[in-house]
């Protein structure tokens, strides 16, 4: 009988039970050929999947995430897709996470050695991918964290989107891959490893670049960043970014400094799809960051042909559309960069016409559809593609402390707040700075239909007339100022079609006004006045009202008041215009009100188009002075002088009338206190 003693050093019976089992699981673990399941395995995924699966070796590290390391594999692809495989790989190396099981498949690390893989997705919805049922729409449990692959080749294509997308990529040596001469295609340190090329299409537009990353990278659902420097040519549009990038088969994050430049910005729609317009060269850079759902650029500055642009904005992908937002600055904003947005035509650099708003998809489908334009007409035919304000909601706001417009205008400024909601776009306010005072805007454009309606109110407030008068030593410089007021409303994609059939009114009106009295005595045909003028200089005379109103109908435009008093005439006229035919026909009937030799009193008719304006005198009035002339002259020739003596029946023109007619437009002139009675200084509450 043993010893107690002895007894107390026996191995317990379930302890070494134990013991024997994990020494069994290790060696069956170190001897065990896993290729043993390898057939049954092939035979058991290919059931699965209605794919065939096959592979030449197959070795399992085991553990609570266990590694599994196949050679040689081939899988098929779904039975609706025209590509024979989904995956061919020499070798691939993954993990799974056994915790996360059943509720996703989580694959925190994927190895390939000379992949070569096809992801297709149909407009149904339907995806290679998915590990069930081809025809199963549902979400993939599968999910990939990190990826990293040594020359390999991926192509994904989505049908819906359209979306075409192929990728080569392989590790290099970061030591040597210093020693290339292309200091663009060299890491900047040692943060890159792979090297990955790429190409494809996307809404039809053909795109291609490089990228440089980390050996690793994360794929989905990881929020890891890794190092990215990227360059990606479209065209003739080059965006260039370097920074961190999390998860590449699902975007999370982005920390990366953005630059992007090309020919003009409206090529960028088949990427962004923004109704972005037609521009010049543009170079811009920034600060890019995503957060969720949210696209920011702070930072941001740079050109947009001569225009000088600064600021920041964001862009966050929502439902049911997404929101641009951005506050953009300038210290010089020239008009013939940013005219594109209105429907003017600019000239890219080399003197090609740059594409319109409505037509920038492609270029060959710009030249195709741009038509000639007509040189007599001045209002931008240029079209807008309402659908696209129909995509994006937007609020913008841009501020220039200096305007620069074409034929020296005396534009000074802009302030504009662009909103857009529910494909109803509305500027409110668009200011400029104008001679001394501001045209105050408010525009609104509904393309919740086909055909865009429009509503137009411009206010002219304080504008200076000595700043629209030409600066000449020979004339005295007016003074005053001026007003206005204009309400339209219209139809039409562009700015030409929607004043073609334009509603509303039109006014102007003059305050405190002064006017050189050559001009004055030009406007009535004073040949005596005008003569002594010449010889003894010129002087100033005041205006005491003046005041222009249209009523507009169906593009056509017909005068209710038309009317200037000045201390030495009344001017009236009367006439009509055209905006559909860009024609005017206005008659000026000036009634000098003193007593004056070589008065024709003859009344003046300017015609013709809004670009190239004509003027003729009314020969009838004329004619019968100068015969009255003729005849009184055969009997005495001083009283040859009599019928080109006024008498004078001009008379003052009834102001008040005036300022009612005008109505708002004199408001906007802010006229001074009251002098002498003239309406030039009565109280507007009269």
């Amino acid at each position: 009988m043993a010893s107690p003693r002895f007894t107390r050093w026996l191995p317990h019976p379930v302890l070494m039970s134990l013991l024997a089992a994990c020494g069994l699981v290790v060696a069956f673990a170190l001897l065990f050929d896993w290729n043993w399941l390898r057939p049954s395995l092939e035979r058991y995924i290919s059931h699965k999947t209605h794919r065939t699966f096959k592979i030449d070796d197959l070795h399992v590290t085991l553990g609570f995430t266990p590694v599994i390391r196949m050679r040689n594999l081939y899988f098929g692809n779904a039975d609706w897709s025209k590509e024979e495989a989904m995956a061919k790989a020499e070798t691939v190396e993954f993990s799974i996470s056994l915790r996360d099981l059943p509720e996703k498949i989580l694959i925190p690390r994927v190895a390939l050695t000379r992949p070569d893989l096809t992801f297709e997705k149909l407009k149904d919805e339907r995806k290679n991918w998915i590990l069930s049922d081809p025809s199963d729409t549902s979400p993939s449990k599968l999910r990939i964290s990190t990826l990293s692959v040594d020359r390999g080749r991926l192509r994904y294509v989505d049908h819906g989107e359209p979306f075409e997308l192929e990728i080569n990529g392989s590790t290099f040596d970061p030591v040597a891959q210093t020693k290339v001469k292309d200091a663009d295609a060299a890491p900047s340190n040692n943060r890159y490893a792979t090297q990955y090329t790429f190409a494809g299409k996307y809404h039809g537009a053909a795109f291609s670049g490089t990228a440089l990353t980390g050996e690793v990278l994360s794929f989905q659902e990881s929020g890891v960043p890794f190092p990215l420097k990227g360059d990606l040519q479209a065209g003739t549009t080059r965006v260039r970014i370097e920074g961190t990038i999390a998860d590449a088969a699902d975007i999370s994050g982005i920390d990366a400094q953005l630059r992007i430049e090309g020919q003009t910005l409206a090529n960028l729609y088949p990427f962004l799809l923004l109704p972005l317009p037609a521009s010049p060269p543009y170079k811009l850079r920034g600060h890019l960051v995503l957060k969720g759902d949210r696209y920011s650029v702070d930072e941001l500055a740079g050109q947009i042909g001569a225009t000088d642009l600064y600021g920041h904005g964001a862009y966050v992908d929502q439902k049911p559309r997404p929101l641009l937002t951005a506050d953009l600055h300038s210290k010089l904003l020239k008009l013939t960069d940013l005219g594109p947005l209105i429907g003017v035509q600019t000239k890219e650099s080399g003197g090609k016409p740059a594409v319109s708003q409505g037509e920038s998809s492609s270029r060959p489908a710009a030249q195709a559809k741009e038509k000639a334009v007509d040189p007599n007409h001045i209002l931008p035919a240029g079209s807008f593609d309402g659908s696209r304000l129909q995509k994006i909601d937007a609020d913008v706001d841009l501020e220039a402390g200096k305007l620069e417009v074409p034929n020296a205008l005396p534009f000074e400024s802009i302030r504009a707040s662009l909103r857009l909601h529910d494909a109803v776009l509305k500027l409110t306010p668009l200011e400029f700075g104008f001679a001394g005072g501001r045209i105050a805007s408010n525009i609104e454009l509904d393309a919740r239909q086909p055909i865009i309606a429009s509503k137009v109110q411009v206010n002219l407030q304080r504008i200076k007339i000595a700043e629209l008068l030409p600066k000449q030593e020979i004339i005295a410089r007016g003074a005053g100022s001026l007003g206005g007021a204009l309400q339209l409303q219209g139809a039409g994609n562009s700015i030409a079609d929607a004043a073609a059939k334009a509603n509303g009114s039109i006014k102007l009106a003059v305050a405190d006004g002064q006017i050189s009295n050559l001009v004055d005595a030009l406007s009535s045909l004073n040949g005596g006045k005008v003569i002594q003028l010449l010889l003894t200089g010129d002087k100033t005379i005041a205006v005491n009202c003046g005041g222009v109103a249209f009523d507009v109908a169906n593009g056509r435009g017909t005068s209710k008041l038309m009317v200037i008093d000045t201390q030495d005439t009344q001017i009236l006229g009367s006439g009509t215009f055209d905006l559909a035919q860009e024609r005017f026909d206005i008659t000026l009937a000036p009634r000098p009100k003193k007593m004056g030799i070589l008065s024709l009193r003859t009344p003046v008719r300017a015609y013709g188009t809004f670009k190239k304006p004509d003027f003729q005198i009314e020969k009838g009035p004329l004619l019968a002075r100068a015969g009255g002339a003729i005849a009184l002259a055969a009997a005495a020739p001083i009283a040859a002088l009599a019928p080109l003596v006024e008498t004078g029946p001009g008379t003052a023109t009834k102001c008040g009338t005036v300022q009612r007619e005008a109505g708002l437009a004199l408001r906007q002139a802010q006229v001074p206190s009251p002098k002498n009675g003239a309406f030039r200084g009565a109280p507007l509450s009269r």
